[in-house]
């Protein structure tokens, strides 16, 4: 008969992971008091043979056993490590309910605990994609000494933003994120719910039923964090306790940060790389050519997550990178790696949209506004992009969606030589629209010679009113953050910008009345202008790296 621990060993590989050369041994269900009594539970790995090694702290929504108990338990453990893999509040055992984003006091309340463990060796970090991120940035700050690493992958130290993009509602990855949150309780629940759980949230949202309904649509009964979100928005006292991003700057055990070009949360992980930058510190960052749920970022972070704990808990740093920026260039295929981001010798070039659907880097002459109408009742779809999970592919055809009339599209001329476009990418357009509640969405794409058009990153900005530099004649000057690239555009192929005012279900339509979104029942239409003149001249900024600043 095989023994647990080969079986955990082979469960290690077929997840594509390297086993360590110690045997683990496990010890489930350690319970761990929370502040207010509440009951956690947490299994600890332990190489067998060695003395109080370092901690590796996880704490999970998605259960501590399974391939989150190989992949962050029995891995770091045959690797030398000791660790501990916690069920937060609410799911697998541990008590109490689920209270989504609020992290903070559990988180503080078992590092508390894990200091009094005689087996704790008086150093520990913590690891984890995702929420398993977040958790991280809840308790960064405030863990003492004795945190020496952190390690984390697709995550952001606060989620508000990512939910409300530029001050839209992320309706389908908050669905998505709902219905698997609500369904995580049994072992098995983890494959089945990552698997279903998309295909349900995309049915609900195509329901026609209104916003407030889609929680119950997808889950079959409300759900309170969802009902929260529709009533308080971005810049209400609910996210105080939910928005970590003032601490970072306060963190001082070395953070190893992974992302992916089509996650949801890069745009902000970004930031929270430039907090510490600012403070001082050396962040080491990899980018990849990864959706959020990537198995091959997930299988690969754990490898360079123990390269970190080496280096800062086992004092061994013979396998750090010696550049602390990897990136993986999009159209080129290659990685990259560099000191810093946004990387050397990046310049901002302006890409002016231009009548007759043009895209160049000099200025446009004087011309007429495009003209497009948007309905609530039918509103752009998106095809391809960051998504919490599904079997979409990120970077999709746009063709289909070009064709619309709702959609207006810019295309520079066949480019002679290679444009490589690596950092953060903006819009700066000049609209008018007959509705003061509207959206607009920005979308840089690469047209390959045969037509093809690749999506690569976008951006979206919910106008209020009130909210933006409007002029005189009703023209608004709008700021649109798109999620940073890093792509080569290749000689043969043309740069492509897509302008439009919705993107369904990834955000949820705007009905243009001003109403609240979780209980608008009433849409209008509204009819939208793009300037592209001397005097108004959109544009898109691309950073633009040339031949000679590219490092190998």
């Amino acid at each position: 008969m095989v023994s647990a621990g080969r079986m955990r060993r082979l469960g290690v590989t077929a997840l594509g992971l390297r086993n360590g050369p110690h045997r683990v041994a496990v010890e489930r269900d350690l319970a761990v008091p929370a502040a207010d009594g509440v009951v956690l539970l947490a299994d600890r790995y332990r190489p067998v043979g060695l003395e109080r090694p370092p901690t590796v702290l996880v704490r999970s929504p998605y259960g501590r056993r399974g391939p989150f108990g190989l992949m962050c338990g029995q891995a770091f453990a045959s690797h030398g490590f000791q660790a501990v893999v916690q069920s937060v509040r609410g799911g697998f055992g541990s008590g109490g309910v689920f209270e989504a984003l609020d992290e903070r006091e559990d988180g503080l309340a078992t590092i508390a605990w894990l200091k009094e463990q005689p087996w704790f060796g008086g150093t520990f970090a913590m690891h984890g994609p995702s929420y398993l991120g977040y958790v991280q940035w809840a308790v960064a700050a405030e863990a003492g000494p004795e945190l020496r690493a952190l390690s984390m992958q697709v995550t952001a130290s606060s989620f508000r933003d990512a939910i409300n993009v530029g001050g839209t509602f992320a309706l389908e990855s908050t669905l998505i994120w709902v219905d698997l949150t609500s369904r995580m309780k049994g072992p098995l629940s983890g494959v089945t719910t990552g698997i279903l759980s998309p295909r349900r949230a995309r049915r609900a949202a195509l329901s026609g039923r209104p916003l407030s309904e889609l929680d119950q649509v997808a889950t079959g009964a409300q759900q309170r964090f969802f009902q929260d979100l529709l009533v308080h928005g971005p810049d209400t006292p609910f996210w105080d306790k939910r928005d970590f991003s003032p601490t970072v700057s306060r963190v001082s055990a070395p953070v190893n940060m992974t992302g992916g070009w089509y996650d949801i949360f890069l745009p902000w992980q970004m930031k929270d790389y430039a907090a510490l930058r600012a403070a001082g510190h050396r962040p080491h960052l990899t980018i990849g050519p990864w959706t959020h749920a990537d198995q091959r970022m997930m299988r690969d972070s754990v490898g360079e997550a123990v390269t970190w704990f080496r280096a800062h808990l086992l004092d061994d740093p013979s396998g750090l990178r010696e550049q602390p920026v990897r990136l993986f260039v999009t159209g080129a295929g290659e990685w990259r790696d560099y000191p810093d981001w946004p990387v050397p010798g990046m310049a901002e070039e302006r890409w002016h949209l231009a009548p007759g659907g043009g895209l160049r880097p000099d200025a446009p002459p004087e011309s007429p506004p495009d003209r497009y109408r948007y309905d609530p009742e039918h509103p752009t779809p998106f095809l391809g992009g960051p998504t919490l999970l599904g079997d979409t592919r990120p970077s999709t055809d746009q063709r289909r969606l070009e064709r619309r009339r709702d959609v207006l599209v810019y295309t520079s001329d066949v480019l002679t030589e290679d444009v490589e476009v690596i950092g953060p990418v903006s819009a700066d357009l000049h609209v008018r629209s007959d509705r003061e509640h509207t959206d607009f969405v920005v979308r840089l794409c690469d047209v390959a010679p045969d037509g093809e058009s690749l999506n690569l990153c976008e951006g979206m900005r919910r106008l209020v009113p009130g909210g933006t530099d409007e002029g005189p004649d009703g023209v608004r000057h709008v700021a649109v953050e798109l999620w940073p690239c890093g792509h080569r555009f290749r000689a043969g192929h043309r740069i492509r910008v897509q302008v439009a005012s919705g993107a369904y279900p990834r955000v949820a339509r705007n009905p243009g009345t001003g109403e609240p979104i979780g209980t608008a029942t009433r849409t209008l239409t509204a009819s939208q202008e793009v300037f592209h003149d001397p005097a108004r001249p959109s544009a898109i900024v691309l950073p633009v790296v040339r031949a000679a600043e590219r490092r190998d």
